[in-house]
């Protein structure tokens, strides 16, 4: 009789509920990838190898499949928010193990570790000091609260003055006295300050007074520092031409550049030094190529300096290379890391873990970890996470087939309960 058969048939159709159930429920889940039944017949070969006699034992569940279709970006306001738009798979660690997943709604852990809902930590591939990512291995992204490391200004190259001298002005009413600080307007034409930092990053103002000479196209350039504290002092150069009231000496051309103590078109000065209290000296190397003498105001084009003060972590951006910035409050950015993808041969060979994630497996045949836009990994979308790929209108009508089948199936068993009952009946 085929109750046997109408059982399987049966259990096929309760497979197919479930697998279109767990779809729907996850309709809404990130990263999470629809699955479908596939059933194969059950066939028993006949009497001496006959199968032309042989009939079919009804059917069994083959396997579930895996479907790794691209779902939709969500776009949200979280950094740490990330979707791949492509192939691959983020690469995470949990105690050893490496794990697999699209869903990349990622954020901090205590220790800065960068980790999805269930504790599982991003890996990405480190930095290099020249720019450059070491991706024969990779480790945990993590972001650190501390503070940035200040710098000198010094230590970031010279302080750049791009400004106009007045070619029009007056020689000062009076000479300029060495140390008496601030000095008396009457003693120079123009003058500009900027902040530095030293090795503490420490906030320092360098201030730069400009007073023209009796000899034509000339100027002498005075220098002070005002610490952190709020103290002035006279700092001098060490350059050979270093004026006896402390001063050193800008010559222009006719043209208006500058012409002494070098020619266009960069011009450094020796260094000024500045000792700050418990901080390393700092030596200021002052860059005049850019500066002119014309017949207009005096002008300040740009004072740049390369130091900066100390900062804390204030967010974090993420390219579609996955390489990931730190951005701290000093306006400073550091580069931590870059995200590692992985891939698969077979994607519908990993293994399901739940908390949408994945494990290798052999049929799976997984790729090294690789960079995003590059061979065949897709690009990283910060701020956005992927959705679900699962269609629910199409889920319905899932449901609907599988209710019929089921239907069907209870069907064969009422009616061969049917006739067993006659067989019973017989006299």
């Amino acid at each position: 009789m085929p109750f046997q058969i109408a059982l399987s048939g049966l259990a096929a159709a309760s497979a197919d509920l479930k697998t279109t159930g767990n779809n729907v429920a996850n309709a809404g889940t990130t990263g999470f990838k629809s699955s479908r039944a596939e059933f194969v017949d059950v066939f028993s070969v006949g009497y001496g190898g006959n199968s032309s006699t042989a009939i079919g034992g009804g059917t069994r569940l083959a396997r579930v499949s895996q479907q790794f279709s691209q779902g939709n970006l969500d776009y949200t306001n979280n950094n740490l928010d990330l979707a791949v738009n492509g192939q691959g798979f983020f690469v995470l660690e949990d105690n050893g193990a490496a794990l697999y997943s699209r869903a990349g709604a990622f954020s901090l852990d205590r220790e800065g570790n960068v980790v999805n809902s269930s504790g599982h930590r991003l890996q990405a591939f480190a930095a290099r000091a020249d720019g450059s990512f070491d991706t024969g291995t990779y480790n945990d992204l993590k972001l650190s609260a501390s503070e940035g490391t200040p710098q000198a200004t010094d230590a970031g190259g010279p302080v750049d003055f791009s400004l106009n001298l007045d070619a029009s002005a007056d020689v000062p009413v009076l000479p300029w006295v060495a140390g008496a600080f601030p000095p008396d307007p009457d003693t120079y034409t123009s003058s500009t300050s900027l902040t530095t930092y030293d090795s503490l990053g420490r906030a320092n103002t360098l201030t730069t007074y400009y007073a023209k000479t009796a000899t034509p196209n000339e100027w002498a350039v005075y220098t002070s520092v005002t610490d952190h504290l709020g103290a002035i002092s006279e700092v001098r150069t060490s350059a050979p031409d270093v004026q006896a009231d402390g001063g050193f000496l800008l010559q222009f051309g006719a043209d208006g550049k500058l012409a002494a103590p070098v020619a266009p078109p960069e011009v450094t000065m020796d260094g000024v030094v500045f000792s700050p209290t418990g901080a390393n000296p700092v030596t200021f190397v002052l860059d005049y190529g850019a500066a002119t003498q014309y017949g207009s105001p005096f002008a300040i084009n740009s004072l740049t300096q390369f130091g900066y003060s100390t900062g804390e972590l204030s967010g974090v951006d993420i390219d579609a290379e996955g390489i990931v910035s730190a951005r701290y409050t000093n306006g400073q950015s550091t580069v931590l890391g870059k995200v590692a993808l992985a891939n698969a041969t077979n994607p519908q060979g990993l293994q399901s873990q739940g908390d949408s994630v994945w494990a290798e497996s052999f049929s799976a045949g997984m790729q090294p970890a690789g960079e995003a836009g590059t061979s065949n990994f897709g690009l990283i979308q910060s701020g956005a996470l992927e959705a679900s790929n699962v269609d629910v209108g199409e889920q319905l009508v899932n449901l609907i087939t599988a209710q019929r089948n089921f239907q069907a199936n209870a069907q064969v068993i009422s009616t061969a309960d049917t006739v067993t009952q006659t067989i019973i009946n017989i006299r």
